[in-house]
């Protein structure tokens, strides 16, 4: 090389190196993945509140795994993709697992009657089957709507067999088996009793034995007995002025939190303690089939249908739908202070995994805000979203009523299903519902006869001489409770 050629590089050169410092230096260089996916986190990574880990699943290996936020905040332990969460409603999919390889085993049928294997229930006319059971179209009222309404709460505790007695009271389903579709966490609690009184073991004894086990989800399990000990737990969290925003962030300015946890011993519907670690190990089984089989991931994706031919996007535990023009099979979970959710596209062999130990979390839509990140070159335009923040008890118009209709509506009113007594009383404001010494809930008429306060509606009932006799309640994922006046 001449020296004319020299002296032609070197501004080349120097001007090459002052671009890269400029970049280097640069804030608005192109971020990378996990850093795009570490401010989704943001706000849930410090040293002062509770949060989430993920991990991030890419052609049967994890691109990235990690937690934001601390797992213990007395500890100051903070969370890690090894730390074990309760999630919730995410655990179903472990249950059904558990049903289909009995049924594989030969030890039932999915269209079995579920009174012959639980005979306390009561006869409804119609037989409920497992299959209906499986795909919420069985008709059950919800449990823990049920246990609610008769004035427990989620740090209460009762019993496997209060809930079955609970359950054997009811006189009616919400609808015709098969006919409707309404999740219920009775029908998965149901499918725990089933498994048992099929396999001869616990669910907890089956899991372990036929999915955790040979899965080697050494640090998962189903958790019925609240005094035991989990290493590597993460506790549960709970704003202390209960407010949970609706688009899955904290508050900037957080008002401290409470441990939110519960003593309840019932699994099937929920009750699955694991790590992003261990859920790893099942996400591939849907792949590789080492437990259950070449048939397991279709018989699990295999959705429900109604009596009228209409199929659901409800499947073996697990939701099948789409997400941005991609085929999306998931399930989230909330349960105290508790909140998880499993996202996974078959196609692109890609999945995330959200568990969070903050009840002002939404998991749900932080995985697909992940999901967003790394598949955003293979998915259709977002649709616009709602993030305005809306805190609850916005006010709905009622209707006034005179000193006649308060005077008539008051009254004691006793339910025989849930076994307790609703007061409606007059009040400054109106009237008020009260329930096993709960504080009283202030009424709203709607219309001259229906009432509502929070998520319920009480539809009250006259005899022919206009007298009224009684209501029926309507609670969300429970219908038609009947209770009488009593008292008079």
């Amino acid at each position: 090389m001449n020296r004319s050629s020299v002296k032609l590089l070197a501004p080349i050169a120097l001007l090459l190196a002052v671009v890269c410092l400029i970049g280097a230096q640069n804030p608005a260089a192109e971020p990378t993945i996990g850093e795009r996916v570490d401010r989704v986190f943001a706000r849930f990574d410090n040293t002062r509140s509770p949060g989430c880990a993920i991990g991030v699943i890419q052609d049967g290996e994890f691109v990235l795994r990690r937690g934001y936020g601390m797992a213990n905040l007395e500890l100051g332990a903070p969370l890690t993709s090894s730390s074990v969460f309760r999630i919730g409603s995410t655990s179903k999919q472990f249950t059904a697992a558990a049903i289909v390889l009995l049924a594989e085993e030969g030890k039932l049928s999915l269209d079995d009657d579920v009174g012959d294997y639980l005979p306390e229930l009561p006869e409804f006319g119609t037989p409920v089957t497992i299959r209906q059971l499986v795909h919420h179209i069985s008709g059950y009222r919800d449990y823990l709507t049920l246990m609610t309404l008769a004035g427990l709460r989620d740090d209460d505790y009762y019993t496997d067999e209060d809930l079955l007695g609970m359950l054997s009271r009811q006189q009616e389903l919400n609808f015709a088996p098969g006919a409707e579709h309404l999740y219920s966490n009775s029908g998965y609690w149901l499918l725990a009793q089933v498994v048992e009184r099929a396999s001869g073991k616990s669910l907890r004894e089956y899991a372990a034995e036929k999915i955790f086990e040979p899965l080697g989800m050494d640090h998962t399990h189903f958790h019925n007995d609240h005094t035991e000990l989990v290493p590597d737990r993460a506790y549960g969290y709970a704003p202390a002025d209960g407010y949970a925003p609706a688009d899955g962030y904290a508050p900037a300015d957080d008002g401290g939190y409470v441990i939110s946890m519960t003593t309840l011993p019932m699994i099937g519907d929920g009750g699955v303690f694991t790590s992003v670690d261990d859920l790893f190990f099942w996400d591939q089984n849907f792949y590789e089939g080492k437990v259950g089989g070449t048939g397991f991931s279709e018989q699990m994706h295999s959705v429900g249908v109604l009596n009228d031919g209409e199929e659901l996007e409800y499947a073996f535990g697990l939701s099948v739908g789409t997400y941005r023009g991609l085929r999306l099979v998931s399930h989230g979970g909330s349960f105290v202070g508790f909140r998880a959710d499993l996202l996974r596209f078959p196609e692109e062999r890609f999945s995330v995994i959200c568990l969070c130990n903050r009840a002002d979390s939404n998991p749900s839509l932080l995985a697909r805000r992940v999901a967003d990140i790394y598949l955003e070159d293979q998915m259709s335009p977002a649709e616009d979203r709602d993030r305005q923040r809306r805190r609850p008890g916005e006010e709905e118009e009622g209707i006034a009523l005179g000193a006649q209709a308060l005077a008539e509506l008051s009254g004691d009113y006793y339910s025989e299903e849930l076994d307790v007594v609703y007061a409606i009383r007059q009040a400054e404001q109106g009237l008020e519902v009260s329930v096993a010494g709960q504080p009283p809930l202030p009424l709203l008429a709607v219309e001259p006869d229906v009432l509502r306060a929070q998520f319920l509606t009480l539809r009250m009932e006259r005899n022919a001489s206009g007298a009224i006799t009684g209501f029926q309640l309507d609670a969300g994922r429970v219908k038609n409770l009947r209770f009488l006046r009593v008292g008079e």
